[in-house]
């Protein structure tokens, strides 16, 4: 719940502010973090005004670690797009750039010119080992396309049977449908791995506070650190793919590799060695994860037409 500010000035400006609003900038003097529903629940309005705001803060994001989490949880909330909205946006806005940009795979790594589905003669066999989905469910995608599903029960079976649809099409046709589906749903794994994220933070950072009191640990703070961390991600992949050289996209990746253990100490503090090896436990933890989502996406495009 929040609780009044006994300072009556604006944390955001610094003007003198009695009332429930700042007479100066009109921003809130109660703050109080949102709730994970009204986090989420910001993104549905008015994306992002196109004023000073928003260039404000796409400096702050882009050159700048962590700088955009410090003075959100200071209260500066009035000079900065807020979180959930700039995560949204750039999320959106990367997918439509790949829409734009990118291509469909090319299927000639496919040898051989065997029919997409089963005839006399074909190895419709299920590999060794599947990629496991759910318990008691396993996924496989064969050398020619097909996708392929395990046990599961009634669900097992209700996917197979819309996967025997996909199966049946040209190799072509499922590399493009394919390559559709996962533009169309990806922002949606964009929105699980948010979460994902900052519940990785709170048990990475999770302990006493004597040592850094003033240490983000509740998990609404992780979630507006994971929102500003993924934007930035996201707009590193739009310049990635917008920008069609090795030696951009290169330096990009360490760019981004460097932006996140920086951004983690500004905004966690504590020294170098603890906030290394609490980014190396979350890439361990994110290498585990991001097959599942794939897995996720790859169903989504085939079985959701």
């Amino acid at each position: 719940m929040a609780m009044p500010s006994r300072d009556p000035r604006c944390a955001n400006c610094g003007a003198a502010a009695t009332g429930r609003y700042c007479p100066q900038c009109g921003q809130e003097t109660t703050l109080a973090l949102p709730t994970a529903r009204q986090f989420l629940r910001e993104a549905a309005g008015r994306y992002v005004a196109m004023d000073g705001r928003l260039w404000r803060t796409v400096f702050a994001l882009l050159f700048r670690p962590g700088f955009l989490t410090c003075a959100y949880l200071a209260g500066q909330r009035r000079r900065y797009v807020r979180p959930a909205r700039l995560f949204l946006v750039l999320s959106l806005l990367m997918f439509a750039v790949f829409r734009v940009v990118l291509e469909v795979p090319p299927i000639d790594v496919i040898q051989g010119d065997a029919p997409a589905t089963g005839s006399a003669g074909a190895d419709m066999s299920t590999p060794e080992h599947g990629a496991v989905l759910l318990p008691g469910m396993s996924v496989d995608i064969d050398e020619r396309g097909n996708v392929n599903v395990q046990g599961g029960g009634a669900l097992g079976a209700e996917l197979k049977r819309r996967l025997d649809r996909f199966n049946a099409l040209s190799r072509q046709e499922k590399t493009e449908q394919t390559f559709r589906g996962v533009m169309r749903y990806g922002p949606y794994a964009m929105f699980v791995m948010l979460p994902a994220f900052a519940l990785l933070l709170t048990i990475v950072y999770a302990g006493r506070s004597a040592r850094h009191p003033a240490r983000p640990r509740r998990y609404a703070e992780h979630l507006v650190f994971a929102a500003h961390d993924h934007a930035f991600f996201a707009a590193v992949l739009t310049l990635a793919v917008v920008v069609p050289s090795g030696l951009v996209r290169g330096a990009l990746a360490a760019w981004a590799l460097a932006y996140v253990v920086r951004a983690m100490k500004n905004v966690y503090g504590g020294g170098w060695i603890g906030v290394l090896v609490r980014a190396w436990f979350i890439a361990i933890a994110y290498a585990v994860l991001v097959p599942f989502v794939i897995i996720g996406l790859v169903l989504a495009a085939v079985v959701l037409r």
